[in-house]
């Protein structure tokens, strides 16, 4: 089973990317859930939402604490958490960021599998909003090979309807400029 936990802000789209990977995962045979954790609903607040996907059915329902991914769609949440919390070892954070690999290892005193993308600056050219949740599934994409990036498209077009050709190019975008560091 891989696990993972979304960090990001409310209104960033965390639990969209946690449902997009979920979906896709199911459309390609495979089981999966994914559900979100957050205090009160608000636009900007710290949001936490977890995906499982396995060959077999899932039927574990808590939250992700030992996750094989974590995927930070706002930076500034490495300030106020701590992302890499309960990470697996062999395990890979993907972060959002416009610093190269070496700041954030040493930012975050982190010395695991990292994945870098300034997100943030795609969605803005791509989309035209700093909204990260697509961008970054291109990124786990690219860091786990968990799933191609064609099992995402069909996900992205029931979810976004007229603008998923936009999400998929910043997807596509994000999984082309991912800097992986081992």
């Amino acid at each position: 089973m891989i696990e993972m936990r979304f960090h990001g802000r409310g209104g960033q789209g965390a639990v969209t990317s946690a449902e997009l990977v979920a979906q896709a995962a199911i459309d390609t045979g495979k089981y999966a859930t994914a559900f979100p954790s957050f205090g009160p609903e608000r636009r900007g607040a710290p949001v936490v939402a977890f995906a499982r996907v396995d060959e077999r059915p899932v039927r574990i329902r808590s939250k992700v604490y030992n996750p094989d991914a974590v995927i930070v769609l706002d930076p500034s949440l490495v300030e106020i958490a701590n992302p890499i919390e309960g990470l697996r070892d062999g395990g890979v954070l993907i972060i959002n960021s416009s610093h190269d690999p070496a700041t954030i290892r040493k930012q975050l005193s982190f010395s695991g599998r990292l994945a870098v993308v300034d997100a943030t600056r795609i969605a803005k050219e791509v989309i035209g909003l700093p909204i990260t949740n697509t961008t970054m599934v291109g990124a786990l994409v690219k860091a786990t090979n968990l799933l191609t990036i064609e099992a995402l498209k069909e996900p992205f077009k029931r979810r976004f309807g007229k603008i998923a050709s936009r999400n998929i190019e910043a997807m596509e975008r994000a999984w082309e400029e991912t800097k992986i560091d081992d």
